[in-house]
């Protein structure tokens, strides 16, 4: 099994403030570009972290399907546990984390739903099985058996036999807009490279942090 930890003859990577792109969005694309090309398996992996109004963390994996300056968009059943800790608690943390380069971004804001025209566009480019699996799964409930899923599914295929299957009005995107910013660089020697995005009034305040 590889490891994802640099050998010590592969060059170490660095990441400078005078090296460092000022629109951490743009900083960003570059970072997930380069993620794409190398062996990670799969780049738009992520950790979104939410909490209940008392303060109880909970955090899953999921994809990322899409950023721009507005921020970083997710798909998700609106009855899951997420969608639901979103809905009392519209704020929210990512973590992206790219073993094979040693990078990490994380990322904090606050949440919103996409528009229905931009989900709708995304839940018709999936492919049919994920749009029949979107109507048949009660994400987060508890069910009795494998087999209650399987025959939701098939219940879903016999259903919308003639290809027509709109998006569910129980299933939607969520959009992260930013206040923070953090991109991580791992160093051999543990004292890694740090740069975190501030938003304010101004715009995006840039300082470094401790490894």
């Amino acid at each position: 099994m590889q490891s994802d930890r640099p050998t010590d003859n592969a060059p170490e990577r660095v990441l400078l403030e005078s090296e460092i792109d000022s629109d951490p969005f743009e900083q960003f694309r570059q970072w997930f570009e380069e993620a794409s090309q190398s062996n990670e398996h799969d780049h738009t992996a992520m950790t979104l972290a939410t909490a209940t109004p008392e303060g109880a963390p909970s955090a899953r994996m999921v994809l990322l399907k899409g950023f721009d300056e507005r921020g970083f968009v997710f798909y998700t059943n609106l009855e899951s546990r997420k969608a639901k800790e979103l809905d009392v608690n519209p704020r929210a943390a990512l973590v992206f984390w790219w073993g094979s380069m040693q990078r990490q971004v994380r990322v904090e804001g606050s949440i919103a739903l996409v528009a229905p025209a931009e989900a709708d566009a995304y839940y018709h480019s999936r492919p049919l099985g994920s749009r029949i699996g979107a109507w048949a799964s009660p994400q987060s409930k508890t069910i009795s058996s494998r087999d209650e899923l399987e025959e939701a599914v098939k219940k879903v295929e016999i259903e919308c036999a003639d290809g027509d299957i709109p998006r569910p009005p129980f299933w939607s995107g969520f959009r992260l807009s930013p206040s923070v910013i953090e991109f991580w660089q791992g160093r051999k020697s543990r004292l890694h490279d740090r740069l975190v995005f501030r938003k304010s009034e101004s715009g995006w305040n840039l300082s470094r942090l401790a490894p």
